[in-house]
């Protein structure tokens, strides 16, 4: 299996952490954060129903830019073969 070794940057990371502690966040918001600092160091992935997740909120115009940023980092470093 392919690997992606793509980390989340410093940026989205804060972004993932203030989303995490504001109690305004919703929850997608709040699981893609999540996965984005799950991903900070270290080899882990994006799983395939983070992808699915991810792709939808790109798709969607109801979310904020934030979660798009966060949504767009995740599927970034996905699996390579999915």
């Amino acid at each position: 299996m392919s690997t992606n070794t793509k980390q989340t940057s410093g940026r989205i990371a804060t972004l993932a952490s203030e989303t995490l502690v504001n109690q305004n966040s919703s929850a997608v918001a709040k699981s893609l954060a999540a996965s984005a600092l799950a991903q900070r160091g270290g080899d882990k992935q994006t799983g395939a129903r983070m992808e699915d997740l991810a792709s939808r909120v790109l798709r969607s115009d109801k979310f904020a830019d934030a979660t798009k940023d966060l949504a767009a980092s995740v599927l970034s470093q996905s699996n390579k073969q999915r």
